[in-house]
C-alpha cells in the first residue's frame, strides 16, 4: 500500500526536527504515535529512513532520498488543493464535538460558502488546522502556537461547571470558582496543550496546581466520569444543554473569566477566500445561537 500524505507529513517533521518529541509537539500528536506511524512508513517502503540511538536521530541516505521528494509530493498536492478548495468554494471547517450543534449551519448560512465538516478530537487543539485536514477550524482559545495561526473571535461566554446534583454546591445559583479550588476536575487528554490548562481553571487559579481526577477524550467520557463522582468539569455556556444526564447540574461561575470561540486558520494560509469567510462570519455574529441557558439539571 503507498503511504498517505499524513505519512510523509509526519516524515517530513521527523526529518526536519530529527527530534520525535519535538516532531510530535509541532504536529500536535502523542510522541508513540508518531514513532508507531514513522516505524509503519519505513516497512511500508522496505528501506530504514532514520539511524536513531539513544542521544540522536539521523537520516539514512533513503531517508535523504525521500525527503527531497516527500517535500515535493506536499508542496504540489497543496497547491492542487488550493485550486480545487477555490475553484469549488468549498472550504473544510474543522469542528470538535464539545462545540454546539448547529454552528455549521449557521456559519454556513453567516458566511455564504458551502462548507465541508471535519470532525477533530479533542486530542487535537487545532481541530484539523497543524495537520491540514482543515482550512478553518471552530475552536476555543488560546490556541496552541499561537504564532501559526490566525483567528478572529466570534463570541463571548461565562464558564459553567459541570457536577453531580447531590454536590454541596450544587444548590448555589452561582458558584464561586474559588471553592472548587480543591475539587478534583475532569481534564482533557495532555496532547490538548493550552486548552487542556484553560477548562481546568488555570487562569483562575492563582498558581496552585489542579487536582484532576480523570481524563475524558470524549464528551461521553466527561458525562461518565463526573457522573461516577471522579470530578467536575468546565464547560461553555452554550453547551451546557449538551450535557443533561441523569443526576447531573450544571451552574454558572463568578470569579473566572469567560471563553472565546474563535474562527481560526493557518498564518500561511493567505487566500482572500479565508479571509473574506472570517470577516462574513464575524460579521454574522451568530446570533442564533446566542441564547441564555438555566441552570440544568436532570
Amino acid at each position: 500500500m503507498d503511504p498517505h500524505l499524513r505519512d510523509l507529513r509526519y516524515f517530513v517533521a521527523v526529518a526536519e526536527e530529527l527530534h520525535f518529541t519535538n516532531a510530535a509537539q509541532r504536529l500536535h500528536i502523542a510522541q508513540p504515535t508518531l514513532s508507531r506511524q514513522i516505524r509503519q512508513l519505513e516497512r511500508q517502503l522496505d528501506v530504514v529512513l532514520f539511524d536513531r540511538n539513544q542521544r540522536s536521530v539521523a537520516l539514512t541516505v533513503a531517508g535523504k532520498e525521500l525527503l527531497d521528494g516527500a517535500r515535493k509530493i506536499l508542496e504540489l498536492w497543496e497547491v492542487t488543493n488550493i485550486s480545487l478548495q477555490e475553484a469549488g468554494e468549498v472550504l473544510r471547517v474543522g469542528i470538535q464535538s464539545a462545540m454546539g450543534r448547529g454552528l455549521l449551519n449557521d456559519l454556513e448560512s453567516a458566511s455564504g460558502y458551502r462548507l465541508a465538516l471535519h470532525a477533530a478530537s479533542w486530542n487535537d487543539a487545532s481541530s484539523g488546522l497543524a495537520g491540514r485536514q482543515a482550512d478553518l477550524a471552530l475552536v476555543w482559545l488560546p490556541l496552541p502556537d499561537s504564532n501559526r495561526y490566525r483567528w478572529q473571535v466570534l463570541r463571548t461566554e461565562p464558564r459553567w461547571v459541570l457536577l453531580p446534583e447531590n454536590h454541596p454546591l450544587a444548590g448555589h445559583e452561582v458558584i464561586d470558582f474559588a471553592d472548587l479550588l480543591d475539587e478534583p476536575f475532569i481534564a482533557l487528554p495532555a496532547e490538548a496543550g493550552a486548552i487542556r490548562d484553560f477548562w481546568l481553571g488555570n487562569d483562575a487559579r492563582g498558581g496552585r496546581a489542579p487536582k484532576v481526577g480523570a481524563e475524558a477524550a470524549t464528551p461521553e467520557d466527561k458525562l461518565e466520569a463526573v457522573s461516577l463522582g471522579l470530578g467536575v468539569c468546565l464547560l461553555a455556556e452554550n453547551n451546557v444543554p449538551m450535557y443533561r444526564w441523569p443526576g447531573l447540574t450544571a451552574r454558572p461561575l463568578s470569579g473566572i473569566a469567560p471563553c472565546e470561540l474563535a474562527v481560526a486558520w493557518r498564518a500561511d494560509d493567505t487566500r482572500p477566500t479565508i479571509l473574506e469567510f472570517a470577516g462574513r462570519a464575524t460579521e454574522g455574529g451568530f446570533a442564533t445561537l446566542q441564547h441564555q441557558p438555566q441552570p440544568v439539571a436532570s
